[in-house]
């Protein structure tokens, strides 16, 4: 393992490496205004929901590392206390990335971008029209990490009012996944797009009462072709497969196999793994406990 101490390397590859290792990160496309009312638009990767009740939101425009300034974002913030968080989807992230370009003062983002502001609600800074979720948020407190190059400013802010594009709904009301199409952001140029084949579901655990990966047998916890992943999806099932069911797939499901591999018990076993692998990449908890305990039924 390479051992990184901060401070022992210089701040621009150390950043490189968080960026790089801490990922992907949501993306926050603030929009602020200064005191003379001239808006201000720029994306920033430091960035979560932190509550919902009150709704916190917090975003750190970090100060530059090259020369140690501040960002007009964090300069309109201290100023005027509101700001608008536009989230990021696949539609407007080459304009977002645009709206990142330093311009100098008065310049605005907006059209630079080509990105439409609209009015907000409750507070003064624009929305982006394009995006498809748009938070409303006062400033509620600026916390300075420090006085370098690279010190974050964690902006906290209380959501006032969501705006959400309804044709990112689904016929429940809920925001899809897929309608959606976040993206994320990686080290260096690199980006991800969080739809499609990059989706994936993982029960959560405080739905059921697992048995835990230590009450997993041990031919099966230590076998060489189940993942930690696999012995996740193992540990998080209630309660194990009775045998009269084990009994009943292998007659039904596994015959073949036993068959083919009567005598050769050793071969047959890293068969049962391999299967229950592919069962489980599946979701198919419960195929996958009966295929790895037919082998001693």
């Amino acid at each position: 393992m390479l051992k990184v101490v901060p401070g022992t390397i210089p701040t621009p590859q150390f950043h490189g490496y968080l960026l790089g290792a801490v990922g992907p990160r949501p993306i926050a496309l603030a929009s602020t205004i200064d005191e003379e009312g001239n808006p201000n638009l720029s994306p920033f990767s430091f960035f979560n929901v932190f509550s919902a009740n009150p709704p916190i939101a917090i975003f750190s425009p970090a100060r530059r590392v090259r020369n140690n300034t501040t960002k007009h974002t964090l300069d309109n913030a201290k100023a005027t206390k509101e700001v608008v968080i536009n989230v990021v989807n696949y539609d407007i992230v080459q304009q977002m990335s645009l709206s990142s370009t330093e311009y100098g003062d008065g310049v605005n983002e907006f059209i630079k971008s080509g990105l439409t502001p609209v009015e907000s609600e409750t507070i003064k800074p624009f929305r982006v029209k394009e995006s498809p979720v748009q938070l409303e948020c006062v400033v509620k407190e600026i916390v300075e990490t420090g006085q370098e190059g690279g010190a974050g400013n964690l902006i906290i802010c209380e959501i006032k009012m969501m705006h959400i594009n309804e044709s990112v709904l689904d016929e429940n009301g809920k925001i899809d996944q897929n309608k959606i199409d976040l993206v994320g952001r990686l080290g260096g140029d690199w980006y991800v797009r969080a739809s499609g084949e990059a989706l994936f579901e993982v029960e959560k655990p405080i739905r059921n009462l697992g048995i835990g990966v230590d009450r997993i047998p041990d031919d099966i916890r230590l076998s060489k072709f189940l993942t930690g992943n696999d012995l996740g999806r193992l540990g998080n099932i209630q309660e194990l497969p009775n045998e009269t069911d084990v009994n009943e797939y292998k007659l039904m499901e596994l015959s073949g196999l036993f068959q083919q591999y009567e005598d050769d018990a050793v071969t047959l076993e890293v068969e049962l793994h391999k299967l229950a692998h592919l069962q489980l990449e599946k979701g198919q908890v419960l195929k996958a406990w009966k295929t790895l305990l037919s082998f001693n039924n």
